[in-house]
């Protein structure tokens, strides 16, 4: 009862406060007579009130007329009143308060950005640009005719030459599907399916070789080859060969200068001992010398393997005896190096890492399988196991016939594993040495994933002409 004598005393308080605020008779009046009055309210000392409520008077007493009070325990002078069945405030949201400030300043914001970007440096633009990622930069090409033509600046050209060379992707060509070819990406993870109009389509043609962006392809009748790359559809076919070899040949590429742009050159090879080198810069085949009397022939080439360039040198791997030949395109000498093959081996290629020709394969033994790495030691020529796959993934291929095809030699290698009940692909990093699970390879409209036959590694890059 005390306290709903103390709360009708305060309900009268604000009554006397209406008539006063009624009998004024200017705004600056009620501002002059308001800062003076205050309420001093008695709590009894057992009565514990919360922080924050609503009263709702329900008396038959003209005092409670459906006034809505909102007391604030500690701030009993500050008082606000509401109409008769108005609800009470809503406290807003950050993102309506900020609202009213972000829109106020968005105009300012963009004609500060036009002004930036209308006095940006061409040449730094151009940096920028080199530097994106390959499939950022051909999303950037359709903004306008200006960004689309920026392939062909030369300024644009020294940009790129001066960006270190991104991880190297691979140009694949798959089992069911050998008309077209199918890139993937390891930096995104993705696949590509990219159209080269420019090359025959009623003969398959495969990736052979690759240098500077470029990808050498060589028909199945071994008779014409093709310069492309990938990405810019940039198309060449090379001039007849002087030799008539329908024999099967090993194809190796390598630059005449740091890029593409300083031309190249393309050597092929086959197991009689005859050969033809062609240089781009005068669009000509030639044959440098003779094969040294040395090297035994025939040369019984492995042609699962891929060829290794380091510098101006082509490696290619030999058995009967087991070994390697190499090809130096600047001096034309030929070289052999009997090396003996670890036990066990089968499916082996050769690969590159900064220079160490390294070494591929399926050692198997009994009934288990296991993908091996090793490098080979240039003082005794001998191969040393320096990894080998994780034993849990080996535990895949255990009594399984598997069979492996290794594609690329730049630090990057994607191997395809594959029996009658699997098939799995997978990278290995030489530099990490991580082994990492690649998604498998799909057709556009279709579900089945692809086998990959054959391909080769290459370096993306923009401004590499055929």
């Amino acid at each position: 009862m005390e306290v709903l004598a103390m709360l009708r005393q305060l309900i009268g308080q604000v009554k006397q406060l209406l008539e006063l605020q009624a009998s004024s008779s200017s705004s600056s009046s009620l501002v002059a007579v308001a800062p003076n009055i205050s309420f001093h309210l008695q709590t009894p000392p057992l009565i514990h009130l919360p922080r924050c409520y609503f009263l709702n008077l329900d008396d038959n007493s003209a005092e409670d007329s459906c006034y809505n009070i909102i007391m604030t325990a500690g701030k009993s002078e500050n008082l606000k009143m509401l109409e008769p069945g108005k609800p009470p405030p809503k406290k807003k949201g950050r993102k309506e308060r900020n609202q009213g400030k972000v829109t106020g300043t968005s105009c300012s914001i963009e004609n500060l950005d036009q002004q930036i970007w209308k006095e940006f440096p061409e040449d730094l633009f151009e940096a920028v640009v080199a530097r994106l990622p390959v499939a950022t930069f051909f999303r950037f090409r359709l903004v306008c005719r200006k960004w689309n033509s920026m392939l062909m600046s030369q300024s644009f050209s020294e940009q790129c030459a001066q960006v270190p060379q991104p991880q190297p992707w691979f140009y694949t060509i798959t089992h069911e599907n050998v008309n077209t070819g199918a890139m993937y990406d390891p930096t995104l993870k993705k696949w590509h399916h990219p159209t080269i109009p420019a090359l025959p389509t009623k003969l398959i043609v495969l990736p052979v070789a690759s240098a500077g962006g470029l990808v050498c392809f060589l028909d199945i009748g071994h008779r014409s080859f093709y310069v492309c790359n990938p990405l810019t559809r940039s198309f060449k076919e090379l001039p007849a060969r002087s030799v008539k070899v329908w024999s099967r040949v090993a194809v190796g590429m390598t630059l005449c200068g740091k890029s593409a742009g300083g031309g190249y050159n393309i050597l092929w090879v086959g197991c009689d001992g005859e050969f033809e080198v062609y240089d781009s810069r005068n669009n000509s085949w030639a044959r440098p010398g003779t094969m040294s009397s040395n090297i035994k022939l025939p040369l019984a080439l492995n042609f699962k393997s891929q060829t290794v360039s380091i510098g101006s040198k082509l490696y290619f791997m030999r058995s009967d005896p087991d070994g390697i030949v190499s090809y130096d395109m600047v001096t034309g000498v030929w070289k052999q190096f009997i090396i003996p093959a670890p036990l066990h081996l089968s499916d082996h290629t050769l690969a590159e890492c900064g220079g160490r020709i390294m070494l591929v394969g399926l050692l198997t033994k009994n009934a288990a399988t296991c993908v091996c790495i090793w490098e080979l030691q240039k003082m005794t020529l001998l191969w040393k196991e320096v990894d080998r796959m994780p034993n849990i993934w080996c535990l895949e291929f255990y009594g399984k016939h598997v069979r492996m095809t290794c594609l690329g030699n730049k630090g990057l290698l994607m191997l395809s594993l594959r029996s009658r009940q699997m098939n799995r692909l997978v990278t290995y990093d030489f530099s990490s040495r991580e082994w990492m699970k690649v998604p498998g390879c799909v057709l556009p409209r279709g579900r089945k994933r692809q086998w990959i036959a054959c391909g080769t590694a290459f370096h993306p890059c923009l401004t590499a002409l055929a």
